[in-house]
């Protein structure tokens, strides 16, 4: 019984140190919806991750043998984080009232979430022993606890709109992470600096990047 929760609580804490990035990801894809879309993107893209979280954990011995799969998934956050970028910024006064939108911040929810807790998903395997009905234990537990905190920072984020620059660099932060982690990239560039300066090169480049097609973007609507 002990050694049960033990293995919970280390489950659980995993989760709610990682969950940060993914709460960010759910507001920021989120933000720009009506709030009753919202809030039902929020529960629905939450359960989707979660739900492909606990299929990943399930295999993740096996996907420790898939070469550049952090690296792919570092590239592909690099594009999330773009991509929330331009859509927040700039958008304030505009609503997103589409269902296609509606169904894209769900897709993109669980995408991220997925890439986002790669490194998660074989913590919480080892913590878990094998034992399945522990891990989804934990992650049940962790939930209620990822969607509060994605809301307190929806919050934020629109009383505040600079924070939404602050969430695309954290994002843009795990994906420079992500690709200097990877076990084969690091075979080849084993230099220390470096896993800091990429993360951080990473960092400014996705606000940089979002920043110039934001006003691009903008700059067309305006002129349509």
């Amino acid at each position: 019984m002990l050694t049960f929760l033990i293995g919970l609580f280390s489950i659980i804490i995993i989760d709610l140190v990682v969950s940060g990035d993914n709460a960010m990801v759910i507001a920021l894809a989120s933000r720009n919806l009506p709030d009753e879309q919202r809030k039902k993107a929020i529960l629905w893209g939450t359960v989707g991750a979660v739900a492909v979280r606990i299929i990943l954990t399930v295999v993740a011995v096996y996907l420790l043998e898939i070469p550049f799969l952090q690296a792919v998934g570092g590239i592909f956050l690099i594009y999330v984080a773009v991509k929330l970028l331009v859509d927040n910024v700039g958008e304030e006064e505009a609503h997103i009232k589409s269902h296609a939108s509606f169904g894209k911040a769900i897709r993109t929810i669980i995408m991220a979430d997925l890439v986002l807790s790669l490194d998660n998903i074989f913590a919480v395997a080892a913590a878990g022993k094998g034992h399945i009905a522990l891990v989804l234990i934990g992650l049940a537990i962790s939930i209620p606890i990822i969607v509060w905190g994605s809301t307190v920072i929806l919050k934020l984020m629109n009383r505040f709109p600079l924070l939404i620059y602050v969430g695309a660099g954290v994002l843009g932060w795990t994906a420079g992470t992500m690709l200097i982690s990877d076990k084969v990239v690091d075979e080849f560039v084993n230099i220390a600096v470096l896993d800091w300066v990429v993360p951080l090169v990473v960092t400014v480049a996705v606000i940089v990047l979002g920043k110039m097609l934001s006003g691009r973007e903008k700059q067309v609507k305006s002129q349509a």
